[in-house]
């Protein structure tokens, strides 16, 4: 076990960082006492805290006080972070736990998953960008991560399901039970359990990855796929397959192709394999896993072993372990989250990069947004999902370490 795991699991700083949360808790400063923990550079708070956070937050419901507790901490965060140059960065809105995001125009607002039970929406009805209310709208599920709307329907991929509900009506309260299960056969199994699913650009087709149940191992199944499935219910098909845990996916809005991020493997090192920005133009191309650990690494149980297909090898790579999770594109590049590695010796990731592209192709990748690692190995934020908001321009970022979904607008 590498270094980095042992410390992850050693149970003394663990049961320290619980007992040191939950008085934190008690006292009523939740989140800035969680803020003052994961600042501490020792790997040890890090690693137990963000799992306690995850739990706290999925099933700790949002109260009416939790913007208003959290602002001076969010603002705090706020002035420590690099924008892009011509970008303003705001709160949009302080959301527990905040992965996934579906921006619903026509409702005044925006449908946040978790990686656990909860989903919420953030009503902005005046459609100035602030952000109003936060309202938890259900608490039905195992892992409400993956959202997708169109307008009249909300579409959630649970750990093990695909649903539906008839939002036409939908006043920013409660949701009430889904109107239609699409699909729900998914592999019922919490190791990269959480999906992330997108509408195809037609709206006809759901495109839902399912992550790989393991680190690196034999899959079966719809295990370390991409499958579609009509919005109307029906039988999946796989879309695409060897894949480890694709955590992001969009489509080109030039082309209409299909783009997903994949992360690699743990435990073969800090620098191997690199993570993955993928393109696909067809429905059945092979992407490697596990003979591949992600990128051109073999992984060493079956490297030995005939590939079963042809490899299509991604379009772009990133450094390992930064966990590439939300991609959307934006004025003809692409903006990638990093969520940030939690096994490297060397902290990394842990930003908002800007892929460019020329003549299709993904070139380079710069910072868009990023600060959320500091000089200390102090961790401010970790970034998971990007959307296009409003006709100004603006990109929101949700950020489940902090709680928050951060606006970003292009300035004057």
């Amino acid at each position: 076990m590498p270094d980095a795991k042992a410390d992850a699991y050693k149970i003394r700083p663990f049961l320290t960082g619980f007992l040191a949360l939950w008085r934190g808790l008690r006292s009523g400063g939740r989140f800035l006492f969680l803020h003052a923990v994961f600042a501490r550079k020792s790997r040890c708070w890090r690693y137990s805290g963000t799992a306690l956070l995850a739990v706290i937050m999925a099933f700790w419901p949002v109260n009416r006080s939790f913007a208003a507790d959290n602002a001076n901490v969010l603002e705090k965060i706020r002035s420590q972070l690099d924008v892009a140059d011509g970008f303003d960065l705001a709160v949009f809105a302080a959301v527990p736990n905040a992965r996934s995001m579906a921006v619903a125009p026509d409702l005044g607002g925006v449908f946040v998953g978790t990686r656990g039970r909860n989903l919420y929406f953030v009503s902005d009805p005046a459609a100035n960008g602030t952000g109003g209310a936060v309202t938890l709208i259900s608490s039905d599920f195992t892992s409400a991560n993956g959202v997708a709307y169109k307008p009249g329907t909300l579409f959630v991929a649970d750990q093990d399901r695909v649903v539906s509900f008839d939002v036409a009506g939908f006043t920013g309260e409660k949701l009430g039970k889904p109107d239609r299960v699409l699909f729900e056969g998914l592999p019922d199994k919490s190791h990269h359990g959480w999906r992330y699913i997108a509408l195809s650009p037609d709206a006809k087709t759901l495109f839902v990855a399912v992550g790989a149940p393991c680190n690196i191992c034999k899959v079966s199944g719809l295990e370390g796929t991409i499958i579609t499935l009509p919005v109307t219910s029906g039988k999946p098909e796989i879309y695409a397959s060897g894949l480890r845990n694709s955590v992001g996916l969009t489509f080109n809005p030039d082309s209409g192709d299909l783009w997903f991020t994949d992360n690699g493997g743990d435990g073969l090192g800090d620098n191997i394999p690199r993570e993955e920005l993928n393109h696909a133009t067809r429905a059945g191309d092979f992407y490697g896993y596990p003979w591949f650990a992600g990128n051109k690494t073999r992984a060493p149980d079956f490297k030995n072993e005939d590939l079963p297909h042809k490899v299509t090898f991604p379009a772009f790579t990133f450094n390992a372990h930064n966990a590439p999770l939300g991609v959307h594109f934006y004025n003809g590049d692409a903006l990638v989250a990093l969520h940030g590695s939690w096994n490297r010796s060397v902290p990394d990731g842990y930003k908002v990069v800007r892929v460019a592209f020329r003549d299709g192709k993904p070139v380079s990748a710069s910072p868009f947004l990023s600060g959320f690692l500091r000089d200390n190995g102090a961790v401010l934020g970790r970034p998971v999902d990007i959307k296009s908001y409003g006709k100004d321009g603006s990109v929101l970022v949700s950020d489940d370490h902090a709680g928050v979904i951060w606006r970003l607008t292009p300035g004057s």
